[in-house]
């Protein structure tokens, strides 16, 4: 009969403890599961305004990460979630909320997986926000900042039947003739008003000697973009492309040129 109870009670508490783990685990996940990613509208710190990504098939970024804690723990976040400097989360200025990037430590070699539910941060040279507990498994909590490589890792396509022309991120497979051309160029915006077109290519102008615009046409819309090089190899493109991240243009990206 003894023995009959310890083997119940230790049956029971066992199933006990399955249950809180279970229900502790169905918690985490429902915390950790990548919301549908928001493609926001254009929005303004400090004067200066920064441009959501409306799409993208493939993004990386390497400069400076740093991390952000108390000030913010229990406020909201920009896509409407708890900020808990505790949990693992990032700000990014203009990827879609709901990316998720892969992080990597350049000073001690660890990279994580984040996902983008915040902006910022909005300080000179900074790339992305790490929450509390992100940069202390990335080493470098205490130190406060780190130089950071980041790459997407997954990011659905946006439901919208229409998206902004500003700062368009669709990029279609390239076909084999203009990839063994090795031609391609970078677009830093696209506009139906060539006002709006000729002020970005202005302002390019300084930096990018071949900035120019391309008309193009499709059905009753006119669409006019602005375009850097002409026939540049591939490794050249992504160069240029870092560089004008750099400059504070980071929803340009490189197309192949259409001959």
């Amino acid at each position: 009969m003894k023995q009959f109870n310890y083997q119940w009670i230790k049956k029971l508490s066992l199933l006990i403890c399955l249950v809180f783990w279970s229900s502790c685990l169905s918690k985490q996940i429902i915390h950790s599961t990548p919301s549908r990613c928001q493609y926001g509208k254009p929005y303004q710190i400090k004067n200066k305004w920064y441009y959501p990504m409306t799409y993208i098939d493939y993004f990386e970024q390497k400069g400076i990460a740093s991390w952000y804690g108390k000030k913010f723990h229990g406020r909201k976040t920009s896509n409407g979630e708890t900020y808990d400097m505790y949990g693992i989360s990032a700000a990014h200025k203009t990827l879609p909320l709901g990316t998720v990037v892969r992080v990597y430590n350049l000073d001690n070699k660890r990279c994580m997986t984040v996902r983008i539910n915040d902006r910022g941060p909005f300080i000179e040279g900074r790339i992305i926000d790490l929450s509390y507990a992100a940069a202390k498994k990335m080493g470098f909590a205490q130190k406060g900042t780190a130089n950071v490589y980041i790459q997407t890792v997954k990011c659905p396509e946006p439901k919208q039947k229409s998206k902004p022309l500003k700062a368009k991120k669709h990029q279609k497979a390239l076909p084999k003739q203009m990839v063994s051309r090795n031609c391609f160029q970078i677009q830093v915006g696209a506009f139906s008003d060539r006002r709006n077109a000729a002020s970005l290519c202005n302002r390019l102008k300084p930096l990018f000697k071949d900035s120019h615009i391309s008309k193009s046409q499709s059905k009753s819309k006119t669409l006019y973009r602005v375009l850097i090089g002409n026939c540049m190899p591939q490794q050249k493109a992504v160069y240029v492309e870092r560089q004008l991240g750099h400059h504070g243009f980071q929803d340009a990206f490189v197309v192949a040129q259409v001959k």
